[in-house]
Formats: C-alpha cells, sequence, structure tokens
C-alpha cells in the first residue's frame, strides 16, 4: 500500500484498566502507533489478553484511549461515527424476530437512512454476499456461516468507508471460514473499502491481509508488520501456496514466545509469574 493515502491514524493510543497505583490495574495497550491506507485490508494479530480488541474499540470509538488519539480522515475520534465506520462482531447480533432483509435495514434505520432508500441497499448488499435467496428467513433458519453474511451484509448496508472486524469467524468451521474468507477479499478488491480485521488465525491473516500487524503480550505494543503483498480478490491457491506458508511461519516466530509470556503471566506453564 506504498504511497496510498493515510484514512485510519493511530497515534500513541495507551489504555489502561484501573486507577493508577491500583494493584488490579491492568494497562492492556501501550504506545500503539499504526497507519491505515485507504482500501487496505489490515489484521491484527496477537496473543489473548493482548489489546487487539480494546485497540479495535478505539478506532471505532467504542472507548476512549488512556493516553494517544485516533484519527479517521484528519478528524479525532471522540465517540462512535456511524456514518463512517461499521462493526462485524464475533457474536451472532441478529434480532431473532425480524427476518434477514429487516434486520439489515434496522442498521440502515439507526444510521438515519431515509425508509425509501433501506429496501434496495438491503438488496443490494444480501446481493452481494450471496443471501439474496434468504431475504425473508429467520435467524434461526440460517447456519453459522448464513449469519455471519448476514451480518456483514448489515455493515454493507450502511455504506460506511471503513469496517471494523472483531474474529467475525472464529466460532466457524474451518472450511466455512476459508469460503467467507475469500468472499471477503473479493469484496475488498471490488468496493475498496479499508477494512481492520482481527483474528487468532495465523493462516486467515495472511490469506485476509495487505498486511499484518503483530502485538506483543499484554502490554500490547506493535511488534512488528508484516506486508503480504498479493492482489485482492485472493484465489484459493494462494492459500496453498509457498508464499503464505513461509508468511505464517515467520507469524508464528513472532508469537511463539509473546504466547509464552502470555501462559506464563496467567499461571498456565506452571512456571513463576515474576
Amino acid at each position: 500500500m506504498s504511497g496510498a493515502e493515510t484514512v485510519i491514524r493511530i497515534d500513541g493510543v495507551s489504555q489502561a484498566f484501573g486507577a493508577p497505583g491500583d494493584p488490579r490495574r491492568v494497562v492492556a495497550l501501550e504506545s500503539a502507533s499504526l497507519e491505515i491506507a485507504r482500501g487496505e485490508l489490515l489484521s491484527l494479530i496477537g496473543p489473548s489478553g493482548c489489546g487487539k480488541s480494546t485497540l479495535l474499540n478505539i478506532v471505532g470509538g467504542l472507548a476512549t484511549p488512556s493516553t494517544g488519539q485516533v484519527t479517521i480522515a484528519g478528524q479525532v475520534v471522540k465517540g462512535p461515527s456511524p456514518q463512517k465506520v461499521a462493526f462485524v462482531f464475533q457474536e451472532n447480533t441478529l434480532f431473532p424476530w425480524r427476518t434477514v432483509i429487516d434486520n439489515v435495514k434496522l442498521g440502515m434505520a439507526f444510521q438515519g437512512v431515509p425508509k425509501s432508500e433501506r429496501d434496495d441497499r438491503a438488496q443490494e448488499s444480501l446481493k452481494a454476499v450471496g443471501l439474496a435467496d434468504f431475504t425473508e428467513h429467520y435467524p434461526s433458519q440460517l447456519s453459522g456461516g448464513m449469519k455471519q453474511r448476514a451480518q456483514l451484509a448489515r455493515a454493507l448496508g450502511l455504506q460506511t468507508e471503513i469496517l471494523l472486524m472483531d474474529e467475525p469467524f472464529a466460532a466457524l468451521d474451518e472450511q466455512t471460514r476459508m469460503v467467507l474468507g475469500e468472499d471477503l477479499s473479493v469484496l475488498l478488491a471490488r468496493t475498496g473499502k479499508t477494512i481492520v480485521f482481527v483474528t487468532h488465525s495465523l493462516v486467515e491473516a495472511v490469506f485476509l491481509a495487505d498486511r499484518v500487524a503483530v502485538l506483543t503480550a499484554r502490554p500490547g505494543k506493535i511488534k512488528k508488520i508484516i506486508s503480504v503483498e498479493e492482489a485482492h480478490p485472493r484465489k484459493s491457491s494462494f492459500m496453498t501456496s509457498p508464499k503464505l506458508s513461509a508468511l505464517r511461519n515467520e507469524l508464528y516466530e513472532l508469537l511463539h514466545d509473546e504466547i509464552r509470556k502470555t501462559m506464563t503471566l496467567r499461571g498456565e506453564t506452571g512456571q513463576s509469574h515474576e
């Protein structure tokens, strides 16, 4: 993404929970700085508890950093900005008593989209994720992968430039994750949206991302940023390529010690906390 315009700028962001001096105080993030280009898919990866989701929430205005700031298109983030940013979460947030298309349109209602526009936009979004034939189904009638497609359609219907995705495929089986990853790459190529994607999967991070930001064990810092340099949409053959394998191995080497540190902090290895 060399030379591309920066749309999200993260400057020295730290986040702590608890008052200074409190022994229970937890520093989740420390001096994180990143620049994310327009039209880029950047993946955040790191050990559990390293602040990935916290950083995503700060970018989206759902949390306020203890220090530092985030700007989107030059504007300091001070709260949610539904006109600019849409979220897709791991948890199923579809309303079970509403049809798929009504769930998609509800997001637009919260955003303030005129009623006259909602149906066409919802139909277009559902078509984009392959759910054009399931508009009148209810969430209980959908598979796990289809529910995630519906949630993605709801986010797409908002027509924001930025998508923040917090482990959206984590609860799905590996085969479904692979297919949805391919579909997301196609959407990225077609729409040019800027996407920040949190995942624990090394393969998913490499397959989807233009760049992968590796975070350390808590407090989370940016340890290294790896460029993938593979055009979107990504082909299924990339999944089994030596290039993907090499990048996945590089991520593993970067994360191995950080995961050990996290396990030691939690007392999961039988080692001393000191």
